[in-house]
């Protein structure tokens, strides 16, 4: 299955030349999956070409502007291309009465249906499940409620060797041992376990997507071995003060955790427009954990 995380923006609440607010693009399987939406989200969309349309839910962790301001244009904008679909928003309380507030004084009747999943920011609870991945909420430390997330996929199926199966099975045989099920003896064949002509099914790949938070050590044992970490890094370690007092944490903190937690990439992004170059990031991060990236608008990441 494919599953990949396409940046659409990166930038924190100030505009930037050349940098978006929040957005991700998450894809598992053919499903789309939309974890924030700054304002001018479906700018960057149509930029990376991809249809509002084929997205299943949206994940949204708070609801400070450079987070969710670009989804009511994007609902907008859904309306208008014509789609029935309902669509499910996932996100802090307080997400459906903005929405609603919104098309109630403009008086916008959408042709499909909306429906809100609130999730409580300070627990760690699955939220959300599908065919394809499981996604359960992260608590975050910010200056309002914040929730990050995980999605985790859906257990894959161990692979059939090819030479170890017999030439006697029938068709439903072998989609029973593809399901992982052991087959019975019967006239056909004299039995066989599923572990036999097998090998081990790939662990369950993961992707954490942490908002904006005060640095928090404990959120290590919630992501522990993840393949890719995304945190926040709006400032450089010399505004650590800063960073505390506005409840958002350093490139250095977010590699940090990154190291704690044995994941496997890291990704930093939600840059302050004070900085005109990313490369401090970048060198920060990787002083402390080598395999972190900056999360620039555009970057596709295969996870």
């Amino acid at each position: 299955m494919n599953f990949e995380l396409q940046i659409l923006g990166s930038a924190s609440a100030t505009p930037t030349q050349g940098r978006h607010p929040t957005a991700q693009l998450l894809t598992a399987g053919g499903q789309q999956y939309l974890i924030d939406c700054g304002e001018g989200t479906q700018w960057r969309m149509l930029e990376h070409r991809v249809r509002p349309h084929h997205l299943r839910t949206i994940f949204i962790s708070h609801l400070h502007g450079d987070h969710c301001f670009g989804l009511f244009g994007l609902l907008g904008t859904m309306h208008l291309q014509g789609r029935t679909e309902p669509l499910l928003i996932v996100g802090p309380p307080g997400l459906d009465e903005m929405l609603r507030t919104q098309m109630r004084v403009s008086e916008v009747k959408l042709s499909f249906a909306m429906d809100f999943r609130r999730v409580d920011t300070e627990q760690v609870a699955e939220v959300y499940a599908d065919e394809q991945i499981t996604v359960s909420t992260l608590p975050m430390r910010h200056r309002i409620a914040c929730a990050g997330y995980l999605f985790t996929e859906q257990p894959r199926r161990a692979k059939l060797l090819k030479d170890r199966l017999p030439a006697s099975l029938l068709p439903h045989h072998l989609a029973r041992l593809a399901q992982g099920h052991d087959l019975e003896a019967d006239e056909h064949q004299p039995g066989l376990r599923h572990a036999d002509v097998s090998t081990p099914a790939p662990a369950p790949r993961r992707y954490a997507f942490c908002s904006d938070t005060l640095y928090t050590p404990a959120l290590a044992q919630h992501v522990q071995g993840v393949e890719v970490l995304y945190h926040e890094a709006t400032f450089l370690e010399e505004l650590r003060e800063r960073a505390a007092q506005t409840h958002h944490s350093t490139a250095r903190q977010a590699a940090e955790l990154a190291v704690a937690a044995g994941a496997k990439r890291l990704l930093i992004g939600h840059f302050s427009s004070r900085y005109k170059s990313l490369e401090p990031f970048l060198a920060e991060a990787q002083a402390v954990f080598p395999s972190a990236e900056l999360a620039i608008e555009g970057l596709l990441v295969s996870i």
